[in-house]
């Protein structure tokens, strides 16, 4: 459940850590970081059914520890440890599950999580506007094709159950069962709700009829004039809520690809309020859902490519004095991304450069090995980055070989003839060009014409 990553591997994984880490601080967040092993009191409780995939350490010196299973609870704890009532911060770190690995589906025990959210205070739904505006601009910056984000509410889905006839105690697990929706048909997952979980079956119809309904701010406003759901408060309250967001979506412009969907659960225990989840597409596959008769061309959904939601009540249960801190956030699935941009690397057979090499000092002579060392220590304090080869007399052909191979761009070419006149040769690995220039100007040229690449 745990891999290596070759240097080719490595430059596309720091690519897209660039572009999530720009976005994010585009949008004015800080960082933090937080110890990989926390408090195992911490971590219990706030997963519901996937506690079980924590990992816990062997006891040393009176501890219980365990590995952080996300950067969510680590977070809470750090706001509740530290007093602080807003923030806005990302974290990009690696997180530990004890789960069965898939490795071909991006499932492993140890991956990276890409955080960011924002603590305090504010008026309703602007930023969790933001995070959702946030989750569109790096799907669409990494151009991993078509994307749609699902969008629902802890208290719709709360009200939902409460007027379809489910217990108060049985709310959590049948939303876990609820979450499986996007992996298993309805059949199978309303036999887990009566079978497994023990709920009556009229109460399971009902929530059938809802969790296949997917639309946008007219759907919101549909559900708060439904004869049922409208005797939930705290559904109404959802839906309302829901439909102020879609009121910023529209000023952020990413509404395109945001659908407002009564089935998205999200299982983890510590969501109040708004819930979202992004998933690729790959359009033209033949629908999926049962309800075809609207014609809508329902595409097939590659798996979730990043999550999130508000959690208002997560840092008050780390507070002595119980004080709480509203936060909403968004966790970009770093690990299907990567496989997603590594698949479209092989396939598009363009050569990925894993160095940043920018010149290679090489000498056209023998005897030159102090000069090509001179040369390139000007390079380096220059802040130019340059290579020579570890070889005392390396014949030129190997050289420039090397810089084909390896994608250097430049190579700075030293002779008996160059060193009298006092100029370097600048060749262009690509056009062969070459141009003498005087080694006082050289600094300034390879500048110039690496700023232009």
């Amino acid at each position: 459940g745990t891999r290596d990553y070759n240097p080719k591997q490595m430059a596309i994984r720091e690519k897209v850590f660039n572009t999530i880490t720009r976005c994010f601080k585009r949008h004015g967040a800080e960082t933090i970081d937080t110890p990989v092993f926390e408090l195992k009191e911490t971590l219990t409780g706030k997963y519901g059914e996937d506690s079980k995939l924590i990992y816990d350490l062997k006891d040393q010196g009176g501890e219980l520890l365990s590995l952080r299973y996300d950067l969510t609870v680590p977070f809470a704890r750090y706001l509740a440890m530290n007093k602080i009532t807003n923030i806005k911060r990302y974290h990009i770190a690696k997180v530990y599950r004890r789960d069965n690995p898939a490795m071909t589906r991006g499932r492993y025990r140890e991956f990276y999580q890409c955080d960011f959210d924002i603590a305090g205070q504010y008026d309703a739904m602007i930023p969790d506007a933001e995070c959702l505006k946030i989750v569109h601009e790096i799907l669409s910056e990494l151009e991993l094709g078509d994307f749609r984000i699902k969008v629902n509410d802890r208290r719709i889905l709360d009200g939902m159950f409460a007027v379809c006839g489910v217990p108060d105690d049985k709310f959590r697990t049948i939303c876990s069962t609820v979450d499986k929706l996007d992996k298993m048909p309805w059949e199978d997952v309303k036999k887990e709700m009566v079978n497994e979980k023990g709920l009556s079956e009229e109460a399971a119809d009902q929530i059938g009829e809802y969790v296949s309904l997917q639309g946008g701010m007219d759907l919101a406003e549909c559900l708060l004039l439904d004869p049922r759901m409208s005797q939930s408060k705290q559904a109404c309250a959802g839906l309302s809520d829901i439909k102020l967001l879609f009121s910023y979506m529209q000023l952020f412009q990413v509404t395109d690809r945001v659908v407002f969907d009564l089935s998205l659960a999200r299982g983890l225990d510590y969501y109040t309020g708004v819930i979202y989840e992004a998933v690729l597409t790959q359009a033209g596959v033949a629908p999926v859902s049962s309800d075809a008769q609207n014609g809508a061309e329902e595409s097939v959904s590659v798996g979730s490519v990043a999550g999130g939601g508000r959690y208002d009540g997560l840092v008050g249960m780390f507070d002595p004095k119980g004080r709480k801190v509203p936060c909403v956030g968004v966790s970009i699935g770093i690990e299907r991304i990567f496989s997603i941009m590594e698949q479209k690397a092989e396939a598009s057979a363009e050569k990925v450069r894993t160095t940043e090499v920018q010149v290679l000092v090489a000498s056209a002579q023998k005897n030159l090995l102090e000069e090509r060392l001179r040369l390139v220590t000007e390079l380096w304090n220059a802040g130019i980055k340059a290579e020579v080869m570890y070889k005392k007399n390396p014949k030129l052909l190997s050289q420039l070989q090397l810089c084909e191979e390896t994608g250097i761009p430049l190579v700075a070419i030293l002779g008996e003839q160059e060193l009298k006149d006092g100029v370097v040769k600048l060749r262009v690995v690509a056009t062969r060009e070459e141009v003498d220039i005087s080694r006082s100007d050289l600094i300034g040229e390879i500048k110039r014409r690496t700023s232009e690449a």
